[in-house]
């Protein structure tokens, strides 16, 4: 499973790419289905203007699960995508960035476990 956390500027700067966008970073938990796609999370907790940041790991930028790629900007695109268009055990291509380069993932879902 991944979740995933809004990046801010300070994150971004960070991170590489474009430091004036808002994208969402993942959270890969061991053995999901992200990490068996080979979706890395953020490895290391910093403070950034005060701010605590992970770094490390991909961001986020685009999921094709409709046949028509969409660009993801915040958590909310992201929460709303999988919702709306995806189900368990469908693979979508997730578009990251990491170590400022892009690069595509198929990433084959799981079901989202209850909240803790």
């Amino acid at each position: 499973m991944a979740s995933a956390t809004d990046v801010n500027r300070s994150g971004n700067k960070a991170n590489g790419p474009k430091p004036n966008a808002r994208k969402p970073k993942a959270q890969v938990t061991a053995n999901g289905p992200s990490a068996k796609a080979g979706l890395q999370g953020g490895t290391q907790q910093v403070s950034i203007a005060g701010e605590s940041v992970i770094i490390g790991g991909d961001i986020i930028i685009a999921i094709n699960a409709t046949h028509i790629e969409t660009r993801i900007t915040s958590m909310d695109d992201l929460s709303t995508l999988l919702e709306e268009y995806t189900s368990p055990n469908q693979t979508v291509n997730v578009t990251i960035v990491r170590n400022n380069q892009t690069m595509t993932l198929p990433v084959e879902l799981g079901t989202r476990p209850p909240p803790t």
